[in-house]
């Protein structure tokens, strides 16, 4: 995010303004000063505050909720940044959704404080130790779960090994966690609810096993009082929340509201929560959330049609230099490998839930990549792919390799995949680093040009994939295509129904 130019003739975001603001831009009707917490939540970012803080925010208009208001929390240093920014705006968000026909906007304001981000999270660990906090909740990424190949906790990441060895000055989020919840039992006080909303198939399940088991490193009796004690539901979240930028502040400059951080999403939210919280929740449901003892077949059909179709549009769009999700949308070539994947090779594998196909989803998920209101960035849709691409497409894979399902598009989207951490683009530019490992990635995608075997030999995202002779036939067929002939001419055997010759 830019450092925002204040324009004088814009009207600055506090609670002061909020009686001044644009005509059209709605905002709190609730009394701010009478919020108290009930939520701590860590990885404030645009996501956060464009789904579950709105959420919150529309059952505060209601008259619902004031005591559940949110505590805003970061374990990492550039999170200070963010504190300051909503510090000085009183922590109101200005959110614009981008209808592709119109814009509304509103100014939310559930958010009440965002402690102070400390290399050993003390005030984190007070903040959530604080009884009237009944929810810890976070976003911080797929990735951020300190997960194995294997799916267990890795005990061998040096921040795993720090928090195991120095309980009492965490660096991580799950450490700062499993500190409060020390403090909450030796105070006698209850557990509070772990509420992850990241995008992780069974999200609940992945933070409770994180938790417990470094817990277990260092005080195997306080992991036995959290797991019988605390409750981590699954959810489900979606939204489309491009990152903010230049154009993003100018917007809202142009509409009179001088705000640092606003944040701008798709006109579609969905959230769908398992009701398990071991001390009560806000009603969610009445601001439009599925609350459901059934949240599997929503996570899977949203991570596999979602958040794997913007990995197969991420990396051959940024290979061909094309800016954003919706122009890829908008590239027949690119279009129907997308739509042929998804068709042929996706839904097969994908469970339907009540009210709609996974077909239908499909047309409904086709339409809002190609809003041309949301300017979602390659870039930001490609980043982290290690943990995107374990994460999201190799568990399709698997299933179509043990049903005998197809493959080939899949292989082709790792092949593009491995073809972009080589780091260049077609035209020659260079492709930034992206990725938390991107310099092993790289040097081992220069490698691959001469040896595909070589990019599949990365295990701990791999595992035993690169021994299944379909899929690194497959692979490395597309890959040689694609180094020789450009992604296009992959994307047209595909879409065409023809494949490489194997080898």
């Amino acid at each position: 995010m830019t450092n925002p130019v204040r324009d004088p003739k814009t009207i600055k975001l506090c609670n002061a303004n909020l009686g001044k603001m644009p005509k059209g831009v709605a905002v709190p009707t609730y009394d701010r000063s009478a919020l108290t917490p009930g939520i701590v939540h860590i990885g404030l970012g645009n996501f956060h505050r464009a789904h579950q803080a709105w959420y919150l925010h529309r059952l505060m208009q209601q008259g619902l909720a004031h005591d559940w208001a949110i505590i805003g929390a970061g374990v990492r240093a550039g999170d200070a940044v963010m504190r300051e920014r909503l510090l000085a705006q009183d922590c109101l968000t200005t959110l614009v959704e981008l209808d592709p026909n119109s814009a509304s906007v509103e100014v939310i304001g559930a958010m009440i404080d965002f402690v102070e981000v400390h290399p050993q999270n003390t005030p984190l660990i007070a903040a959530m130790s604080d009884p009237r906090i009944r929810i810890v909740a976070l976003t911080v990424t797929e990735g951020g779960y300190f997960r194995s190949a294997a799916g267990t906790l890795d005990t061998s990441h040096p921040d795993i090994r720090h928090d195991a060895a120095n309980p009492h000055q965490p660096v991580t989020a799950f450490g700062a966690m499993i500190a409060a919840y020390r403090a909450r039992r030796d105070a006698g006080h209850a557990a509070f609810a772990g509420q992850s909303c990241d995008n992780l198939q069974g999200n609940g399940d992945v933070l409770r096993r994180t938790v417990v088991d470094l817990a277990r490193l260092s005080d195997p009796e306080l992991a036995h009082w959290i797991d019988q004690n605390a409750s981590f539901p699954n959810s489900m979240v979606d939204c489309i929340v491009p990152a903010t930028g230049a154009s993003e502040l100018s917007f809202v400059r142009a509409l009179g509201i001088d705000d640092a951080a606003p944040v701008t999403h798709e006109n579609y939210r969905q959230w769908v929560i398992e009701d398990q919280f071991c001390q009560g929740r806000p009603s969610w449901e009445h601001a439009g959330a599925t609350i459901t003892d059934a949240v599997h077949p929503y996570e899977s059909m949203k991570i596999r049609i979602l958040n794997a179709g913007h990995q197969v549009l991420a990396n051959v769009g940024e290979l061909l230099s094309l800016e954003t999700i919706t122009d890829c949308m908008a590239d027949p070539l690119i279009f129907a490998f997308f739509h042929k994947v998804q068709a042929q090779e996706f839904l097969p594998h994908v469970e339907a839930v009540e009210g709609t196909t996974a077909l239908d989803y499909l047309a409904l998920i086709e339409k809002r990549f190609s809003n041309p209101k949301i300017r979602d960035t390659t870039r930001r849709v490609a980043f982290d792919g290690s943990s995107r691409h374990a994460g999201f497409i190799l568990p399709i894979l698997r299933d179509a390799l043990d049903s005998g399902g197809d493959i080939e598009g899949l292989a082709l989207v790792e092949a593009l995949w491995a073809r972009m951490c080589a780091g260049t683009r077609e035209d020659g530019s260079t492709i930034a680093a992206n990725d938390p490992i991107w310099d092993r990635l790289t040097q081992t995608a220069q490698a691959a040009k001469s040896d595909p075997q070589a990019w599949l030999a990365l295990h701990q995202i791999y595992g035993d994939l690169a021994d299944n002779p379909r899929f690194s036939g497959a692979f490395s067929a597309w890959l040689r295509k694609i180094w020789a002939d450009g992604a296009r001419a992959a994307l047209r055997d595909y879409c065409g129904h023809d494949t490489p010759s194997k080898g």
